[in-house]
């Protein structure tokens, strides 16, 4: 028996021999993706976005203490630097002598009265009780040795408070790791359910279609001749939904990525310029945005190409096993 060829001589590239423009109308199916591919490239955005919050995080917080010094103008004890020296002075000194530390800065008044004024409103500029002096310290890198400057501060200033934040750090991880597994698991279902309706797609368009299969079919048409003008016709109309749904994503990811420039701090001044001026930089928008999601967003309409593919090809197969 004659094997249809898939391209027969003397027909145009474009010949729709099975009729799959009516089986698979370009109309419902790649505006379905396109919502499926926009809700996935959110979630892969909040992946991405996750991960690099809680870099910038650690890196952040996870280098920083808080260092509190009470009775700060009293002379220090055990200080062999300087006599007379008060606690807070010989604190400071001891923390540039103390290796892994990068920087050491004592909070001014005003600025202390700033962090208190939401939990004591204008009692901040003048508390009944005394306050300690704060000093904000940076370490070399977030795995540096914080116990030996809390030994050596609390020689030259008894009392001395040493803050880390590495229980802050941890829950943090733990949140932005939570939020990266919800995210790819809405990836997942996001994909699972562009699969489904690109199978539904496909078996509708085979049941409208079925004479017309049936006849060439019988003629010699292998199952994978039929399932492959199915799966290409499908590929198309995915990746060209896909394409639809990332475009429109975009401007979204984009004011979200400016939002939370702020919030990742780290590189540049993005925590200091006015949303205004962070919107219009040249390069802000590309720094911003995450590496990775530059290289997702355009991999999205590919992804739903051979989602579509796959799908259509697979689902047409299993049906033409049940024909004569």
């Amino acid at each position: 028996m004659r094997t249809v060829s898939p391209r027969p001589r003397g027909r145009r590239a474009g010949f729709d021999g099975l009729g799959l423009r009516r089986g698979l109308p370009d109309r419902m199916l790649p505006f379905l993706v396109a919502a499926m591919a926009f809700l996935a490239a959110l979630a892969i955005a909040g992946w991405f976005g996750a991960a690099s919050l809680s870099r910038h995080w650690r890196d952040g917080a996870g280098s920083a203490l808080t260092v509190q010094v009470p009775d700060p103008d009293l002379p220090a004890v055990n200080d062999a630097g300087a006599a007379g020296r008060t606690r807070l002075a010989a604190v400071l000194a001891e923390l540039a002598r103390t290796p892994g530390v990068a920087s050491a800065r004592a909070l001014p008044r005003d600025e202390l009265a700033n962090l208190l004024r939401p939990w004591l409103g204008e009692a901040a500029e003048q508390p009944a009780l005394p306050l300690p002096a704060v000093v904000a310290v940076r370490m070399a890198g977030a795995d540096a040795d914080t116990a030996r400057a809390r030994t050596a501060l609390s020689s030259v200033a008894p009392g001395t408070l040493v803050e880390d934040h590495g229980v802050w750090v941890g829950r943090l991880s733990v949140l932005a790791a939570s939020l990266r597994a919800c995210a790819a698991i809405a990836a997942v279902m996001v994909a699972a359910v562009a699969a489904a309706v690109i199978a539904v797609a496909a078996r509708a368009g085979v049941a409208a279609r079925r004479e017309a299969i049936e006849i060439v079919h019988g003629l010699g048409a292998t199952d994978a001749y039929i399932a492959g003008r199915f799966a290409r016709r499908a590929s198309w109309l995915a990746g060209l939904g896909g394409l639809l749904g990332a475009t429109a994503a975009l401007p979204m990811l984009l004011t979200l990525a400016v939002l939370a420039a702020p919030f990742a701090g780290g590189q540049g001044q993005a925590g200091q310029q006015p949303m205004a001026e962070l919107a219009l930089s040249a390069g802000d928008i590309a720094r911003v945005m995450p590496g990775g999601l530059w290289v997702m967003l355009p991999a999205l309409p590919l992804c739903a190409a051979a989602i579509g593919y796959i799908t259509a090809y697979t689902t047409v197969r299993r049906w033409l096993r049940r024909l004569p």
